[in-house]
């Protein structure tokens, strides 16, 4: 019998830092494409996780991104400590941005994180409190 693929990644999200934003996606893109995973699966990975790393960036000053792969799925959690969601609904919303403006001067902010993570992923779960934190899960299957 064959063993189990399942391979664990975590990184640190520097918050406020857009120069360093995106380097947890890349790395999960880079360990997607040495397993040989179709080039379609890894893009959707890719996107939602540089959505949530952004995210974590703009709004929660940082946080820690957890993947999990397996033979079946990528699951990935982002957790942070920020200002949370007040109304989730509002933010799936395309457009929807509590984005300052010198964050949109910049080019981001536009509204469409977590749209994006819910089209790109096959399950989409956020669970946000005000003034403690947010939680995202998304699970993307093989």
């Amino acid at each position: 019998m064959s063993e189990k693929r399942r391979i664990v990644l975590e990184f640190d999200v520097d918050g406020d830092n857009f120069v360093s934003a995106g380097k947890a996606s890349e790395a999960v893109k880079s360990n997607l494409k040495m397993l040989g995973l179709p080039p379609a699966l890894i893009r959707r990975a890719a996107i939602v996780m540089y959505e949530g790393e952004i995210n974590m960036v703009i709004h929660a000053k940082g946080g820690r991104a957890y993947v999990e792969i397996t033979d079946q799925e990528i699951s990935i959690t982002l957790k942070d400590v920020g200002p949370g969601i007040p109304d989730i609904d509002l933010a799936m919303q395309e457009g929807y941005s509590t984005a300052p403006d010198e964050i949109r001067a910049l080019g981001f902010g536009a509204g469409m994180g977590l749209p994006n993570m819910k089209k790109y992923s096959d399950s989409l779960e956020i669970q946000s409190e005000p003034g403690k934190g947010t939680t995202v899960k998304m699970k993307i299957k093989l």
